[in-house]
């Protein structure tokens, strides 16, 4: 069994999983062992009570300790300072993340691990961890996030490409950047859970708080935050078709504390969190799904989580044109303006559609199992000696 050290940005126990844990959970399946190393804080903290209850919990939980949460698949939260854009931190977190990833890898019987990054911030961890390899999965533009240091993500990106072997991208945008940084990059979008998600065309039952909320309903997913989501646009749209309900799910505020809030209106609906297996049952019972997504460098380089999982689950994508999502302009209603919007909005509700063989297709290619398939594949040529063709598929 081949392991795996996934350098995360995100604790295994978010309940919104991205490609993180997804990457985790499918490696694991594959038959790969797996030491999952929760975010490291590239954010700078803010006195926001989300912040504060995270710090605190993160002291509790960085004890020399391994959780198996599954079986092959370990856990750790190691105890780091969030301020990386100083250099005496760097180093000192440097140094005690070394010891503490060392000791852990140690415990499990982990000598030379491969190790997969989402974090460019760990260059002297890669290099000072005997390994077999290192990959980072470039999937945000980590330096236009809110409060983490563009300089200090830059640098750190380049210097990773001097000892990595192998980028993955998740947009155009993302590839062309890292294609001047690393030796060998890969075009990867984003993927669905496409099984999962087309159970809502089968129309399980009403989530109970949907009930009263008259039809048509515009449906957004995911993080409520400003610097993703252009609250200005939603509200225009929401003013100007009042008739159109927008259900919001989703945590407000997250990777952004200070993000003001969505726009209120007797036609907004906020639920706030709903877990992922219970997503299908809202989408089920929505009209269309709307991304009224802000454009800023952040956006640029984004592929939206849930784009393949709205078109998965059998409902029209409306959504603000972006680069990411230019080679998939047949599948969804690309917008630009709040006009743009009110009239796609419009042309749905009147049936308007796009071929659903193409989205199926699409779906199918972008879906967790294919890319993971399509990734081992490159792993195997980029480290013949380190990925083994018996590895277990169970």
């Amino acid at each position: 069994m081949q392991d795996i050290l996934l350098i995360s940005t995100a604790d295994w126990d978010n309940p919104f999983w991205t490609n993180k844990q997804h990457m985790a959970a499918l490696f694991n399946k594959r038959g790969y062992r797996v030491l999952y190393l929760d975010s490291l804080g590239l954010r700078r903290p803010t006195f926001h009570k989300r912040d504060l209850k995270r710090i605190a919990k993160r002291l509790v939980k960085a004890l020399p300790t391994v959780h198996e949460v599954r079986p092959n698949l370990w856990r750790i939260s190691p105890l780091v300072l969030p301020f990386h854009s100083i250099s005496i931190v760097r180093s000192f977190d440097a140094a005690l993340l070394r010891a503490q990833v060392k000791y852990y890898l140690a415990r499990i019987g982990m000598p030379r691990p491969l190790i997969w990054t989402y974090n460019p911030v760990i260059v002297e961890l890669c290099s000072k961890i005997p390994n077999s390899g290192i990959v980072y999965h470039c999937v945000d533009d980590l330096g236009a996030s809110p409060r983490i240091d563009h300089n200090t993500i830059q640098n750190a990106e380049e210097n990773l490409g001097t000892i990595a072997q192998l980028c993955f991208a998740t947009s155009p945008v993302l590839y062309e950047r890292m294609a001047t940084l690393f030796p060998r990059v890969i075009y990867e979008p984003n993927v669905c859970d496409q099984a999962f998600f087309e159970t809502a065309r089968l129309k399980p039952a009403e989530p109970a708080e949907l009930s009263a909320i008259p039809h048509p309903r515009l449906l957004f997913v995911g993080a409520l935050s400003e610097y993703k989501i252009n609250y200005d646009l939603m509200e225009s749209i929401a003013r100007d078709m009042p008739e159109q309900h927008w259900i919001l799910i989703g945590p407000e505020g997250e990777g952004q504390p200070d993000s003001r809030r969505p726009p209120v209106g007797s036609n907004i609906h906020m639920l706030g969190p709903r877990t992922y297996g219970h997503l299908p049952y809202y989408m089920a019972h929505c009209e269309m799904a709307v991304l009224p997504i802000a454009r800023n460098n952040y956006t640029d380089a984004m592929f939206p989580m849930k784009f393949f999982e709205f078109l998965a689950a059998g409902l029209p994508v409306i959504c603000t044109r972006i680069p990411a999502l230019k080679e998939f302009e047949s599948l969804y209603f690309p917008c630009d303006t709040p006009e743009d919007f009110q009239t796609a909005i419009t042309a749905v509700l009147n049936g308007a559609r796009r071929d659903q063989e193409e989205i199926d297709a699409a779906c199918h290619h972008h879906s967790w199992e294919a890319r993971f398939t399509r990734m081992e594949k490159i792993l195997e040529e980029v480290f013949p000696q380190t990925i083994r063709n018996e590895t277990s598929y169970a």
